[in-house]
C-alpha cells in the first residue's frame, strides 16, 4: 500500500543527497551534508599528542562536539555526542595513532529530519577526507513506524513529530573497506549484515523493529553507492 507523503515521495524513497568535501580551510578534513533540507557540517582536527583523561593512551581517542544551530546543547543533544563517539570508535584504526586525540566539530546548519544520520553520514566525509585510518566507512539512515504500522525511510521534521516511532540505524560499509575479506565477517556472515549502532525513539514492537532494519539495510545500498562516487570524483 502506497503512503501519501507531502513531498511526493514514495515511503522507502531517500530525500536528495549532496555530499562536498574539503569545505573548511582550517580543518584537517570538513565535509557538508544534506538530505533534502536536513543540513550537517563536520569538521576534523588532529590527531594532536596527547590523550583526554579516563581515555586509554595506548589507543586513539576522539572527542565529539555538537553545536546546534542556535542556543545551547541539552540532552538530546549530548546523547548525539555520545552517539557520534562510539560510532566513530568502531569504524576507526585505533591502534595507528595512539595517545592522539582527534577533535570532531558537528555544527547543524539546517534541521528537517533525520538529524543524526545526516550528522553521522557527513562525519564519515570528513574522516575520510582528513585522512583518519578507518576500517570501513558506516551509512546512517532513519526509519520512521506510523500509527498505522507502515515505515517510511529518511522522514522529514514534520513526519517525525507525526510518527509514532522512529529508529536511527548505522550500518558499516564494507565495499568501502581496507579490512581483508575474511576479516570482513562476523562467526561467518558479511559484515554488512550487522548494525553498528541503533538509537530508537518512541514505542514499537520487535517485529516493527526488525521490520525496520530489514527496510533499513536494504535502502543503505543507496548511501553506500553515493558515498563511493562523491569520494572518488573528490579525490
Amino acid at each position: 500500500m502506497d503512503i501519501d507523503r507531502k513531498d511526493g515521495r514514495t515511503a522507502n524513497q531517500l530525500r536528495p543527497l549532496s555530499c562536498t568535501c574539503n569545505v573548511l580551510n582550517r580543518a584537517h578534513g570538513s565535509a557538508s551534508w544534506s538530505q533534502g533540507e536536513t543540513k550537517v557540517l563536520a569538521a576534523v582536527y588532529g590527531p594532536k599528542a596527547g590523550t583526554n583523561k579516563n581515555e586509554n593512551p595506548e589507543k586513539a581517542c576522539f572527542e565529539v562536539i555538537w553545536k546546534p544551530k542556535t542556543g545551547q546543547i541539552g540532552k538530546a543533544e549530548k546523547e548525539y555526542e555520545m552517539i557520534l563517539k562510539k560510532t566513530v570508535q568502531s569504524i576507526c584504526v585505533l591502534n595507528v595513532h595512539p595517545n592522539t586525540t582527534t577533535s570532531i566539530i558537528i555544527q547543524v546548519v539546517n534541521d528537517d529530519g533525520a538529524l543524526l544520520p545526516c550528522a553521522i553520514n557527513a562525519l564519515c566525509a570528513a574522516l575520510v577526507d582528513a585522512g583518519i585510518p578507518l576500517k570501513h566507512l558506516a551509512v546512517a539512515i532513519c526509519c520512521c513506524l506510523t500509527e498505522s504500522g507502515h515505515i517510511l525511510l529518511d522522514p522529514s521534521k514534520l513526519e517525525e513529530q507525526r510518527m509514532k516511532a522512529f529508529v536511527y540505524l548505522v550500518f558499516p560499509n564494507s565495499t568501502l573497506s581496507v579490512l581483508p575479506e575474511e576479516a570482513l565477517k562476523v562467526r561467518g556472515e558479511p559484515m554488512e549484515h550487522g548494525l553498528i549502532t541503533s538509537s530508537t525513539h518512541g514505542v514499537m514492537s520487535v517485529d516493527d523493529y526488525i521490520r525496520c532494519l530489514e527496510r533499513g539495510r536494504a535502502a543503505t545500498s543507496k548511501l553506500s553507492d553515493f558515498f563511493r562516487r562523491n569520494l572518488q570524483s573528490q579525490v
